[in-house]
């Protein structure tokens, strides 16, 4: 599995999720299938049925939580050595279209973006863009509504 990159904030939202999975969901889904079997005929228990789909859906979930969890890189740009200067991982860039309102991303790992929280993925366009410019620099992004250019007036 490649690495999975993830701001220390994500870390945390992922460890949390798969403890609530782990101590609340799986505990709650158990009894739900013990009551189920004590219903008796299993062949016909669309509540035993039902219990076992969610199962099998939450143990694949943990699995993956579990795996991405292992292949975790926290992005840290101040302990990366990163320069403060350039656009990598874990930064928040300021820029702006020409003719656009001023626009801020926080560049981060596939698994942490969320375009309406302003977190972009390093391996989307803009997010590909953006990586390794300086303040003045002009990223160009190949989008599917075509071109984007963006100055860049900010890093954090």
């Amino acid at each position: 599995m490649t690495d999975t990159f993830l701001t220390p904030e994500g870390l945390t939202k992922l460890r949390a999720e798969l403890e609530n999975l782990l101590k609340v969901k799986r505990p709650e889904l158990s009894r739900r299938l013990r009551e189920a079997i004590q219903m008796g005929d299993l062949s016909e228990n669309a509540d035993y049925i039902m219990a076992k789909e969610d199962q099998a859906f939450l143990e694949g979930k943990i699995n993956e939580l579990e795996a991405l969890l292992r292949s975790a890189v926290v992005i840290d740009p101040e302990q990366t050595g990163s320069a403060p200067e350039v656009v990598g991982l874990g930064r928040t860039v300021t820029a702006q279209e020409p003719g656009v309102p001023v626009e801020t991303f926080i560049l981060v790992g596939a698994k942490e973006a969320d375009p309406r929280q302003r977190k972009i993925s390093n391996e989307s366009p803009i997010g590909k863009a953006l990586m390794g410019k300086r303040v003045g620099d002009t990223a160009v992004a190949e989008t599917p509504a075509g071109e984007i250019k963006f100055k860049i007036l900010k890093i954090e």
